[in-house]
């Protein structure tokens, strides 16, 4: 039964981990300025309408 405690504690350990991981994406996003988000979409856009090099 001892390997379930650890299985379940490593189960726990990931979900902690992936939590952080997706917190700190989400601070990151929303440290942008609409400016910056307003010049990024631009530039993607420009890059899907330029035709692609072969």
């Amino acid at each position: 039964m001892r390997w379930w405690k650890i299985a379940g504690l490593a189960g726990l350990a990931g979900v902690a981990a992936t939590g952080a991981v997706i917190a700190r994406a989400e601070r990151r996003r929303r440290a942008y300025t609409p400016e910056e988000i307003r010049q990024k979409l631009h530039e993607r856009v420009n890059e899907a309408a330029e035709p692609a090099a072969d």
